[in-house]
């Protein structure tokens, strides 16, 4: 394994990829959406054949906010196609790991590195980052299968690209989907 690799142990985290983020009814479908279903499906079909755990996170808004339980927008988005036995863990801020039973499935998976996909970038995605390297795990983050929107004046795709140059910068593994579905070994 290189050192631009994660680990053969690694678990595939995906997060709040929820039906806000694509079905345009409250807020315009996420930067890239359609391609970036495609994107996060390549993944989970290479962390499905290839032995890796796969997780989804789903953020758990206040009443009255489009990703609260049970509005249209809080289910994660079905055409991700997340099988029974992959399990949903609910979070009500930024950081995935803030909420323990996370971090306790990745450890019960022996996995000391996550591999992190999903929305928004520059909000949940950079606070799970940050939450994961604080408590000592290795990060790969996929550098184009994760998005968000436009804001102040700079485009989602701007944000995307300053985030991943941040995320290296923190210590993360940035690589594409690409790389990480062709030249991984299954294990």
């Amino acid at each position: 394994m290189s050192m631009a690799e994660p680990s053969d142990t690694a678990v595939v985290i995906v997060v709040d990829l929820q039906t806000a983020m694509f079905s345009g009814v409250l807020l315009p479908p996420i930067h890239d959406a359609d391609a970036l279903v495609e994107r996060v499906r390549s993944v989970i079909d290479w962390a499905r054949r290839s032995g890796h755990p796969v997780a989804f996170v789903r953020h758990d808004g206040p009443s009255g906010d489009e990703l609260a339980p049970g509005e249209p927008g809080w289910p994660l988005w079905p055409a991700l196609g997340r099988a029974e036995s992959e399990p949903i863990f609910s979070k009500t801020v930024g950081d995935a790991f803030s909420e323990p039973a996370l971090g306790d499935w990745v450890a019960q998976r022996g996995a000391h590195d996550v591999i992190l996909l999903g929305a928004q970038t520059d909000e949940c995605i950079a606070a799970t980052v940050r939450g994961a390297l604080e408590r000592g795990l290795g990060v790969s983050v996929v550098d184009d299968a994760h998005s968000t929107w436009d804001s102040n004046g700079e485009s989602a795709a701007a944000i995307v690209a300053r985030y991943n140059v941040g995320f290296a910068a923190a210590g993360a593994r940035v690589l594409t989907t690409e790389a990480l579905t062709s030249s991984l070994r299954p294990t």
